[in-house]
């Protein structure tokens, strides 16, 4: 039987000023890689948000660069998988392919992208923000020129001879003479063919168009979904037009992000909690509150112990950022959650989130991967000293006791351990879809 696979977030490279020397960052985030790749952990993730939040409410998100992160720790790793986080609104499909490519190469196989259209950063790209509609259809387009572009090329084009060097038959190199209404690609792609033939593509969006991006083209689809009916509510749509679309009926698989509080007891549980919750800034907790909704709204004056009025909250439609994020906020308020409890709920950005011993962990990964809900699951907890050796010791050893997760890599490339059907070649997959313009628009 498959297993559920598992990520952790990469260390961060960042220099601070009590550090006792510049490599202080890098040396820790190349001790964690280490430590997960040691645990077991499938693969590293990145994010990346492209702008600078002088609120705060962004956390670190985004202070590295996720390809040049990844290239480093893939030299102090061997067998982790590597998922890059990249903006299909704000970079150009043949740069990413020679990057992603590359990257996959200097890994020996274990390179992801992960497509995310973009809520922030457009003032950094000089322009406005597009539409979501036309963020969408963008990156349809450039998937689409992604793959064409790994596929065209022959897996036997580069040969290297006894003395060493590398002879390339520069006609298996091709052109895909892509002329659409984003990108004009004449190709070929000027690496050779990465070891795992197209690295492993991520998706993250659950807007409608999200979605249908997701069913279409994804591989691994990253989805916030707090509660275990909207888990299965959301895959039941997203493999629904996936098979509209002709694939693999186990593709896309479905990444969750797991935000836990792990305890000793049920009475270490609760002190957790309560310490997690006396930390939250009001006034950060409020602005976090209002970007989950979509942003444009002063919370401040509201009274904390009162539900948030129905007037403030937005038509999800009528929004250009996380509409999927706001749609899940929307529905806590109209369950009549007071502001502290939304500020609590923001705290975990409307992501999954469990509180418990690692037993009491371990029954809800296992309740939602049991139905089909979960295939991929982000781990928190590693480089923190209150939580590592809970996750490290109690959440991972339960897991495998359970047989939920595998005792060890089952290969040295990324697609053989998220344990991945077969590629379909570019070409033939899309002359299977032709509902994709009609789906997307």
């Amino acid at each position: 039987m498959r297993r559920l696979k598992t990520l952790v977030g990469a260390g961060s490279f960042a220099y601070a000023a009590n550090d006792r020397g510049h490599v202080v960052g890098p040396q820790r985030a190349a001790a964690l890689a280490r430590q997960a790749e040691a645990a077991g952990i499938t693969g590293l993730f990145t994010a990346d948000l492209l702008q600078t939040d002088p609120d705060g409410i962004g956390g670190t998100t985004g202070s590295q660069e996720p390809i040049v992160t990844l290239a480093a720790l893939s030299q102090v790793t061997s067998r982790i998988g590597l998922v890059a986080t990249v903006s299909t609104t704000f970079t150009d499909p043949y740069t990413l392919a020679r990057l992603i490519g590359t990257l996959d190469h200097v890994s020996g196989g274990r390179a992801a992208w992960n497509a995310v259209t973009s809520s922030v950063g457009e003032e950094n790209f000089g322009g406005e923000l597009p539409s979501p509609a036309a963020r969408y259809d963008r990156a349809a387009e450039f998937i689409a020129v992604m793959n064409a572009l790994f596929d065209a090329n022959g897996r036997d084009a580069v040969q290297r001879g006894l003395s060493g060097a590398v002879k390339v038959d520069f006609r298996k190199l091709r052109p895909i003479g892509h002329r659409g209404r984003h990108f004009q690609v004449q190709g070929p792609l000027n690496v050779v063919p990465p070891p795992q033939g197209r690295p492993v593509q991520f998706q993250a969006g659950q807007s409608e168009q999200g979605v249908t991006l997701g069913a279409r083209y994804a591989e691994v689809v990253y989805t916030s979904q707090p509660s275990l009916e909207g888990a299965i509510a959301f895959v039941r749509e997203l493999r629904r037009q996936a098979r509209a679309f002709g694939r693999d009926p186990s593709l896309p698989r479905i990444m969750n992000s797991f935000h836990s509080v792990i305890g000793e007891s049920d009475a270490d549980v609760a002190r957790r909690v309560a310490e997690k919750h006396a930390r939250i800034d009001e006034r950060t907790g409020r602005l976090k509150l209002a970007d989950m909704l979509g942003g444009g709204l002063d919370l401040s004056d509201l009274p904390l112990d009162r539900p948030l009025p129905e007037r403030l909250l937005p038509d999800v439609q009528d929004l250009r950022r996380r509409r999927g994020r706001a749609e899940i906020f929307r529905t806590y308020a109209l369950q009549g959650l007071t502001v502290r409890q939304l500020i609590i709920r923001a705290e975990e950005t409307g992501h999954w989130s469990v509180a418990g011993t690692p037993e009491r962990l371990a029954d809800a990964i296992e309740e939602r991967f049991r139905v089909g809900a979960v295939d991929v699951l982000s781990l928190h907890g590693l480089g923190n000293p209150d939580q590592e050796d809970l996750l490290l010791n109690g959440l991972l050893p339960e897991l495998r006791r359970r047989a939920l997760i595998d005792d060890d890599y089952l290969g040295d490339s990324f697609r053989t351990n998220l344990e991945l059907p077969p590629l379909t070649p570019w070409q033939q997959d899309a002359e299977r879809a032709p509902e994709h313009a009609r789906l997307l628009s």
